[in-house]
């Protein structure tokens, strides 16, 4: 029988890290609940794995996990739910449940995503997701202008007393001219999509022309234009203008001409009027002032601008308050202020760049699974990519986020008092490779010195993973396998608190749920547990943590429970694989679930694992486990396992 379908959308304002990280635990939760499910991503390059209309169709529910606008049009009559993208991340199992509990509201017919947004959360919420759709939109402008100019100057450019020149006529010069359009177009892409998000289509023409007029001053009588705030300002304006139009009743005759004639030429002109008659002018002198004030700050006022973003930056890793200070240096960067890019630049790469050296320097501090997370954040910090750090944050956020933050002001204000500057909207290593950075130098001292405060204040926060020591081995005696242990702390070897009984060949389930349920009805038959529920809670409890599948085919799920009696083991075998989400995404085949009292204060479980782990590593023994006949040779190989 053919599973379920349920089809999803992830998007976060960036495109890059939340955006696939939601699509990643959606998919978990999907297989964990018995479910397909296809997720449709809307990234940095684009949407990828399209949504096909067959699949829509098929599809038992739609999940929206995004912060930037979704045309909802395409699911009207489908049961879904929709949700910011962290909701994606951390709520991906109870958002498939919603769907297949049916305790989703169906989506309406052909109205567009913004209609039906006006149903759903607050106004604030609103305003937010639209500015996020415009800032996503937004980015790729500025990164690629900024870089190309950074290439032209660094390659191409020659000093002299007013700066680097570029020679006229050469192609640095050429490559210097298109980073300076991509550059120009940043608020007018910003304000087109911002109305775009509250109005679909119709708001997207009079967006561009506010934001275009935003970012001409000549055209309101300023020297200055009134940047990426008058962007701002532009985009909602024609938005809401848009989306009132829309509302208008017109006569059948004129309806179809309504969002391509109409509403952009009369909403253009009301915004376009609005702009250079009223607003231009006072915004543009505001953003000229801000402008001026910031490039003047020197001392203790510089220092507490360089503390405020480089807290912003790391707080949230990629949040509302990462995406305020970004485009803040963002807006400074179209202004010709570099000054403020180059702290905000030093600040996003430390989370991950710090977790990343933490796991490694700091190896009693970090599970062996966050090790292996630890190399992933230090890549992505080379590319100032800071959701890197959020594994971290989310499992120890009191001693992490604390450390990322002072880490990363440290960083923040050496950048900002070595005269960092970047030209470039982003941050890390990169930047300063491709010659964005001025001051390189002081840029690495900054980044250096920032993870150092972070390392420091995690080795003293965080706690150490505590790995019990060997116990000595207790006389041994002629008991049964299957004895109740009386000291926990006293057996040297698996099989002394595994027995024959405690071995299940042939799995009969091949879900992860399934054969959880087939171990922990053998503990219960085995007189080991006292509440099969209530262990079983336990088991998914430690789940919910990180995946028990630590690779290589194997998975050790456990669990400390008050119904636990004594330490003990079971282990289950499934010739197929069972999908358990393990680090390397290799189905498992070799299940031990582990059973330890929640008053047990020797760590018992702590030890199994360690017996376990240095024996699985084994390629052989692993196999020899798989290609065991029976009982009787099962327990042989684990009898070694000490």
């Amino acid at each position: 029988m053919t599973k379920p379908l349920i089809v999803a959308i992830t998007s976060c304002p960036v495109g890059i890290a939340h955006t696939y990280m939601a699509a990643e635990n959606l998919e978990k939760a999907g297989a964990a609940a018995g479910v397909r499910i296809k997720v449709e991503t809307h990234g940095s390059i684009g949407v990828e794995n399209e949504l096909t209309p067959a699949e829509i169709k098929e599809a038992q529910g739609v999940i929206i996990a995004a912060d930037t606008s979704i045309d909802k049009a395409r699911f009207a009559g489908k049961p879904l739910v929709q949700v910011g993208v962290q909701d994606g991340i951390h709520k991906a199992n109870e958002l498939v449940q919603r769907i297949l509990e049916n305790r989703a509201p169906i989506q309406k017919g052909n109205l567009s995503a913004e209609t039906n947004n006006e149903t759903e959360g607050s106004f604030g919420k609103k305003i937010y997701k639209s500015l996020m759709n415009g800032v996503s939109y937004m980015v790729p402008f500025v990164v690629t202008g900024g870089l190309l100019i950074a290439i032209a100057l660094s390659l191409g450019g020659t000093p002299g007393p007013n700066g680097i020149t570029i020679p006229e006529g050469s192609i640095w010069a050429t490559m210097n001219t298109m980073g300076g359009i991509a550059m120009g177009l940043m608020v007018p892409i910003l304000s087109a999509f911002i109305a775009q998000s509250i109005a679909d289509r119709p708001g997207l023409v009079p967006g561009f022309v506010g934001g275009m007029i935003a970012a001409n001053g000549s055209l309101y009588g300023s020297e200055a234009n009134a940047g990426f705030i008058g962007g701002i300002i532009a985009g909602f304006l024609a938005g809401f203008i848009a989306l009132g139009m829309k509302k208008l009743p017109v006569p059948k005759a004129i309806q179809s001409i309504m969002p391509i004639i109409v509403i952009p030429v009369i909403s253009s002109l009301i915004v376009g009027f609005a702009f250079i008659y009223i607003i231009g002018q006072p915004v543009a002198a505001l953003f000229s002032a801000l402008s001026n004030f910031l490039a003047s700050m020197q001392g203790g006022s510089e220092i507490v601008l360089a503390l405020i973003l480089g807290a912003m930056i790391a707080v949230d890793m990629g949040g509302p308050f990462n995406k305020v200070a970004f485009l803040f240096g963002s807006g400074m960067i179209a202004q010709g202020n570099f000054s403020i890019m180059g702290p905000i630049a030093v600040a996003i790469c430390i989370p991950p760049l710090s977790l990343g050296v933490a796991t490694f320097v700091l190896k009693n501090k970090f599970t062996s699974a966050e090790k292996e997370a630890g190399k992933a954040s230090f890549a992505m910090g080379l590319f100032g990519i800071t959701e890197g750090a959020i594994p971290f944050a989310s499992s120890d956020p009191l001693r992490v986020i604390p450390s990322i933050v002072i880490g990363s002001m440290t960083g923040s204000v050496i950048a900002m008092l070595g005269n960092v500057t970047d030209h470039v909207a982003h941050g890390g290593p990169i930047v300063a490779v491709l010659g964005a950075v001025d001051n390189v130098v002081m840029f690495f001292i900054a980044v250096a010195a920032g993870i150092a405060v972070t390392v420091f204040l995690l080795k003293i926060l965080k706690k150490d993973q505590v790995v019990p020591a060997p116990v000595a081995a207790s006389p041994v005696t002629e008991a049964p396998a299957t004895a109740p242990v009386a000291n926990p702390a006293a057996f040297s070897k698996l099989t002394d608190i595994l027995s024959p009984e405690s071995i299940v060949l042939d799995l009969d389930s091949d879900t992860k749920e399934g054969a959880i349920h087939q171990l922990v009805t053998t503990f219960d038959s085995l007189g080991k547990i006292t509440s099969s529920q209530d262990f079983e809670d336990a088991i998914y409890s430690r789940e919910a943590e990180s995946t028990t599948g630590i690779g290589m085919s194997v998975a050790i799920p456990h669990g400390k429970s008050a119904t636990v009696k004594e330490p003990s083991v079971v282990f289950g075998r499934n010739q197929k694989g069972i999908n358990w989400n393990s680090l390397d995404g290799e189905p498992s085949k070799l299940i031990f679930m582990i059973a330890v009292p929640e008053d047990n204060k020797d760590d018992a479980h702590l030890k199994i694992l360690q017996m376990l782990s240095r024996k699985l590593m084994d390629n052989t023994f692993r196999d020899q486990l798989l290609q065991a006949k029976g009982k009787e040779e099962v327990m042989h190989l684990l009898d070694t396992v000490q």
